[in-house]
């Protein structure tokens, strides 16, 4: 059977992706701007303080969660390249143990020893191909594939709004207690499907991930919706 090769001493583990972006720009979305509304609904304010605290927590969380990414995504890519700048000199000033590396890669996939030496010598006569073949089973990664920050940051404001704005439409078609607890049943319901899906991406059982999330939204929302009860805050 054949195994991933180990990454070189000399690097750290780079990954990343927009799908990660997307899943947990609505996750945090749905988690945040629910509790948040749920909080002004127990205090027992207006159905409009609801709705633009609604608001205002959408906007100001989808600002804060695309600059986030935008920074993350950009530190990624600076980490990435300084990692092949540190492959593209290994390759100059240490060929031999580079060629050697690669063939021990190719022989971890099950490839003859021989043929193994011969592809990796083939590999590293030209500089471009043997990077980034490197990159690629040292480090995951395919240096002219590198994630766009710009778009990761945009996908995530636009997917923490939808999260967002999900848990605030019953207070627009309704309001009191009806509004708080169809908001509630709608962040679960959505809860349950964002856990779904990062439990698949994950590898683990969909109850699993669906609890958790399910989990999360029930506790935040009690929390904040017990703090807003308490504190009573009428706003005229």
């Amino acid at each position: 059977m054949s195994r991933r090769h180990e990454p070189h001493p000399g690097h750290r583990s780079v990954s990343g992706g927009l799908a990660r972006a997307s899943v947990f720009g609505v996750s945090d979305g749905l988690v945040s701007n629910v509790s948040l509304i749920l909080g002004f609904a127990g205090s027992g304010v207006d159905n409009s303080v609801v709705r633009l605290a609604g608001l205002a927590g959408a906007v100001a969380g989808a600002i804060s969660m695309a600059a986030g990414e935008w920074v993350s995504v950009t530190s990624q890519n600076d980490l990435i390249r300084r990692e092949l700048d540190v492959e593209r000199r290994e390759l100059e000033h240490n060929t031999e143990h580079e060629t050697q590396e690669l063939a021990e890669i190719y022989e971890s996939h099950g490839i003859e020893p021989e043929r193994a030496a011969a592809a990796a010598a083939d590999v590293m006569r030209n500089s471009e191909i043997a990077l980034n073949v490197h990159a690629r089973e040292e480090l995951g990664v395919a240096p002219d594939e590198l994630p766009s920050a710009a778009a990761a940051a945009g996908l995530s404001f636009v997917c923490f709004v939808f999260g967002a704005l999900l848990p605030l439409v019953p207070f627009y078609l309704s309001s009191g207690l009806t509004a708080a607890i169809t908001a509630l049943t709608i962040g679960v319901i959505a809860a349950a499907f964002v856990g779904g899906i990062v439990a698949r991406f994950a590898e683990r059982p969909i109850w699993f991930g669906v609890a958790r999330q399910v989990a999360i939204v029930l506790v935040a929302c009690g929390v904040t919706y017990a703090i807003g009860e308490i504190a009573g805050v009428k706003l005229s």
